[in-house]
């Protein structure tokens, strides 16, 4: 089992945007017979979805507008790991009666994760998520090193990748001050603007998106942590292994929007900043 926590941190090996996909099989017909492209898009996973809004909701739109069909959207759960979730919302469906979906979104581009799942096809790049820290620049300069961060309260998501890293920071440095009690970087970033700690730290499109129009608050790459991602990792979409006709249709609407501002757009209307 592919652990969330080992795809966020590992080097994501991009697949791009312009590689051809296999040509078999008819699940574009079958998405038009049907009449809707059904999208499985994390839910309560805020900025990208929540309460059926978000990045990821505006892109399955436009998926579904290059399919020329209208969306339904299928928010999911997030399993045990990213495979479960390929399994549940692309492949097979959940025993619950769910799914699966035409297309997921928000799938790590992850060679072991790819390997691991060969009854899916992942493409289409749209993203790039990094860990950052958000900082008062009231209370004094950035801190560049883990070592000012010393003594420093800051809000975290306990379960998370940023609070992994910042617990196992210099052999635990920072571990007596972090507020981890936090569900996401969202919640996190929120106790930053009530002023109850100096600094929060989330992935960038959690803080960028909480934090919008405060020019106070810095949000600044982590200061340099064993085992942190420095380069982020990507996201794309999945279809089912044989459903390439559907994935092209789709792939060439997002290089359209790579090559234009369509996806830089897209991010700002949402407060967060387009990383490719």
């Amino acid at each position: 089992m592919i652990s969330r926590r080992r795809l966020l941190g590992a080097a994501a090996a991009l697949a791009p945007l312009s590689a051809p996909l296999r040509a078999e099989g008819s699940a574009l017909e079958r998405v038009r017979r049907s009449g809707r492209l059904v999208v499985a898009v994390y839910q309560d996973m805020p900025p990208f979805n929540l309460n059926g809004q978000g990045v990821d909701v505006d892109l399955a739109a436009v998926l579904a507008d290059s399919v020329g069909v209208p969306l339904s959207l299928l928010p999911i759960p997030a399993g045990e790991s990213v495979g479960d979730d390929l399994r549940n919302a692309v492949w097979r469906g959940h025993y619950l009666g769910w799914g699966p979906a035409d297309v997921m979104l928000h799938v790590p581009m992850d060679r072991p994760l790819i390997e691991a799942n060969p009854q899916v096809e992942v493409f289409g790049a749209y993203y790039r998520e990094t860990v950052m820290l958000a900082w008062d620049s009231e209370r004094g300069p950035t801190p560049e090193t883990i070592e000012a961060l010393r003594g420093q309260k800051i809000a975290v998501a306990g379960v998370s990748l940023p609070g992994y890293l910042l617990a196992s920071a210099d052999s635990g440095a920072l571990r007596d001050t972090l507020s981890t009690q936090h569900a996401d970087g969202v919640a996190a970033a929120k106790t930053l603007l009530s002023g109850e700690v100096v600094a929060a730290a989330g992935l960038a499109s959690e803080l960028e998106a909480t934090l919008a129009g405060q020019p106070r608050y810095k949000i600044v790459p982590l200061p340099p942590i064993p085992r942190a991602p420095r380069n982020g990792w990507v996201v794309g979409c999945a279809v089912k292994r044989g459903a390439t006709d559907l994935a092209q249709v789709m792939q060439r609407r997002l290089i359209d929007l790579n090559n234009g501002t369509g996806l830089r757009d897209l991010f700002r209307r949402h407060n967060v900043v387009w990383r490719g």
